[in-house]
């Protein structure tokens, strides 16, 4: 199990019982007391858990995550248009990775007909959507399915995403940021976007105005490491021109 996977799994365990020790995750988890320390303090620095003597409690705030069906329907006329410009980014042919989100899955019902593509994607709904159409060769990645996103996570995925190199990777993100990076509330999924992102030559991230500035929990990357970020208007100038000053360039849909 990867270090982002347990302290998921930890967390969960302190907020379902209120309390954990670090005995007891050691001999569940069979990893050292130390590592089990390392993965509190860790926690602890996210602000989700509380250190106390021999283990940890949980912290009074949830990082929220709101569901699929929220999602879809949170700034839907943005994201429209940032799914019908990111048509631009996709190769004549070629290979690309779908990550899951819900602007991403608009590109994916956007792809035109006469499209040919390899696609590969970890979304169930965007394999769903993909899944009829006539020109793409479809590759859907295997693992557990995460049920408020609907994503597939942990080692099988991210042992699928080792094994190719696409050109082109289009990413979703809670919050980015030139300070902070790139952000997302879950662990296990942070784990499957970082492996998404090394397996693609070309990274094209699709994100609303109203994410820049948010950060969550776990952090998969920095905005540094994407090649075009598309989002739309409500992108400040001052904020446009600081991203792109880092090296990525700025499409406002």
């Amino acid at each position: 199990m990867y270090a982002p996977e347990r302290q998921q799994e930890i967390l969960r365990l302190a907020r379902d019982g209120g309390r954990v020790d670090v005995l007891s995750l050691a001999e569940e988890f069979q990893v050292t007391a130390e590592t089990i320390r390392r993965d509190l303090k860790a926690l602890d620095r996210a602000g989700l858990v509380r250190r106390v003597h021999g283990g940890a409690i949980p912290a009074g705030r949830l990082d929220f995550e709101p569901d699929l069906a929220e999602r879809e329907g949170t700034a839907a006329d943005e994201k429209d248009r940032i799914a019908r410009a990111a048509l631009a980014e996709l190769p004549a042919e070629g290979s690309v990775i779908l990550d899951a989100g819900s602007t991403v899955a608009r590109l994916a019902a956007s792809l035109p007909l006469e499209s040919t593509l390899t696609v590969v994607t970890h979304s169930l709904p965007t394999a769903a959507r993909l899944a009829d159409h006539p020109g793409i060769q479809l590759h859907l990645i295997g693992g557990r399915v995460r049920q408020r996103t609907r994503a597939a996570v942990d080692a099988w995925a991210l042992r699928a995403y080792g094994e190719i190199r696409a050109d082109v990777v289009f990413l979703a993100a809670n919050g980015f940021s030139a300070e902070s990076g790139l952000t997302t509330p879950d662990l296990a999924e942070a784990a499957v976007k970082r492996a998404a992102v090394a397996a693609a030559r070309r990274v094209v991230l699709l994100a609303d105005s109203a994410k820049h500035g948010q950060e969550h929990f776990a952090r998969f990357g920095d905005l540094a490491d994407v090649d075009v970020l598309i989002t739309d208007a409500g992108l400040a100038d001052d904020d446009a021109a600081a991203i792109e000053r880092g090296g990525t360039e700025v499409v406002r849909a």
